[in-house]
């Protein structure tokens, strides 16, 4: 890149963000993406991904389509641009009426910026504005997506290489914070990425310990929670199986006097936005959530994450601790785990495939004409094994369709032997995460995790703790306190 154009990006840079310099990662990515390079960029948590796009976008004309997985985090990405004086920006989703849907569609040449969730880019009303449009980027947000949740979840992920072949393609940009080769590979061939650059750049964030603590129920997750959060300070997250345990914990925690309240995907969006904010400016200092949240939440103070629930997969995992710390302050990540976990995983992780059975009815219904509309309550199915049928069955028969949905199946059973592979060893837990993602622990922190040994965690006692004159506990009582009697 000549100095010319190295010089008009920093001016950009000054002038609509207030920066002097890049973050790690975010110039080579700007760099590549002006250059109209096909670009995957998998940079950590935190760094500030959405620069990557908003940059290029104001030193080229034509429109940003944004394809990003959730409603919250797009709403959040485009009151934030807001603020920041961008007037052209807008988020379709399904916060909107019927009513302000169709006038956006209609206007959609209007706008620098368009968020947009993969489901509702392939409409044809929404497909039909978009063909027309000078698009000069496409990104992809928390683009592990297409790997992670489109072959058995969100299938409209894997046909956005579909709405590509229907446009004059634009450049593309991939944006993650976690990816390993597999990811990458999906990534590319998804997106139909022949010729594309990748940056990546490591997960590993020193400021965060991980611990793993033995417990014989969820009574005992219980009573240790309670004593971890009436013991510590700062903001965190607890990470629960279900919407009715979500609600449950938080309740019972809110009783005893701590400031919490709970999140999940049943509750209304307006419900969900107003405990997000909450959350975000300090009023409330614990959310008790499924794995609804985090995704995109802007708050750096965040010290710790609890995990009640067992992450059945090693990326899953990795990205909610990585909410934790973004300030770079010490921050704890703490995993309880029973032995009732892994069959309950292994029922979450299963749950949203359809059986052989189901499969086969719901082909048969088809066939004997009943209508798609009615077709998946016919069939006994949910929406989301609906969606899944639908996009398999497109492309193969019934049989192959099954034979593609058992491979499924074992791939979710292999990630999550590899997840308990880590609660059950003795290796360093920082060391067997990082290798997932094909990365190496360059340097050690001194509280890496509690198979190296964390030494003290006393940044994370609150203030009584600090200050109070009765005589001070032993440091081996302090880690009893806060880890609980870890492995």
């Amino acid at each position: 890149m000549e100095t010319n154009e190295t010089n008009e990006i920093y001016k950009v840079l000054k002038e609509k963000f207030g920066f002097t310099e890049f973050r790690p990662g975010q110039f080579e990515v700007v760099r590549d993406v002006i250059s109209r390079k096909d670009t995957i960029a998998i940079l950590p948590t935190g760094i500030g991904k959405s620069l990557c796009f908003q940059l290029p976008a104001y030193m080229s004309s034509g429109t940003v389509l944004i394809i990003s997985p959730l409603v919250s985090l797009m709403e959040d990405q485009v009151a934030i641009m807001k603020r920041n004086g961008e007037k052209h920006v807008v988020a379709l989703n399904s916060f909107l009426t019927f009513k302000e849907k169709n006038r956006i569609i209609k206007n959609l040449c209007a706008y620098k910026f368009i968020f947009i969730s993969p489901e509702m880019l392939l409409q044809k009303n929404v497909m039909s504005e978009l063909e027309k449009m000078p698009l000069s980027l496409l990104v992809v947000d928390e683009a592990h997506c297409i790997s992670q949740w489109g072959f058995d979840f969100r299938p409209d992920y894997l046909r956005i290489g579909e709405f590509l072949k229907q446009i004059k393609r634009p450049t593309i940009l991939a944006l993650t914070a976690t990816a390993n080769d597999k990811v990458i590979n999906d990534i590319k061939e998804y997106l139909n990425l022949n010729h594309s650059v990748v940056h990546k750049y490591s997960l590993d964030r020193p400021n965060i310990s991980f611990s793993i603590v033995q417990m014989e129920s969820q009574n005992e997750k219980t009573k240790w929670i309670l004593e971890r959060l009436q013991q510590s300070s700062g903001s965190g997250v607890i990470y629960v199986s279900s919407r009715k345990r979500a609600e449950n914990l938080a309740n019972l925690l809110s009783s005893k006097g701590l400031s919490i309240t709970s999140y999940h995907a049943g509750m209304e969006q307006v419900d969900r936005a107003f405990v997000q904010a909450q959350f975000i400016n300090g009023e409330v200092k614990w959310i008790c959530a499924t794995n609804a949240f985090g995704m995109g939440i802007h708050k750096d103070d965040i010290r710790q994450i609890i995990h009640e629930q067992f992450p059945t997969t090693i990326a899953g995992y990795i990205q909610e601790i990585g909410r934790a710390g973004r300030d770079g302050n010490l921050s704890a990540a703490t995993l309880l785990f029973s032995p009732e976990d892994e069959r309950k995983s292994r029922f979450i992780v299963q749950e949203d495939l359809p059986t052989q059975e189901e499969v086969k009815h719901y082909s048969n219904l088809l066939t004997d004409g009943v209508s798609n509309e009615i077709v998946s309550e016919m069939a006994g199915i949910s929406e989301t094994k609906q969606r899944v049928v639908e996009y398999y069955l497109e492309r193969m028969t019934v049989e192959n369709t099954i034979i593609r949905l058992k491979e499924i199946s074992l791939e979710k059973e292999v990630k999550l032997q590899q997840m308990l592979q880590i609660v059950h060893s003795n290796i360093c837990i920082r060391e067997e995460v990082l290798s997932f993602f094909d990365e190496q622990v360059i340097t050690r922190p001194t509280n890496c995790c509690s198979n190296c040994g964390i030494t003290s965690l006393d940044w994370l006692l609150n203030d009584e703790d600090h200050h109070s004159e009765r005589k001070p506990m032993e440091w081996t009582e302090r880690l009893r306190l806060l880890l609980g009697e870890h492995r």
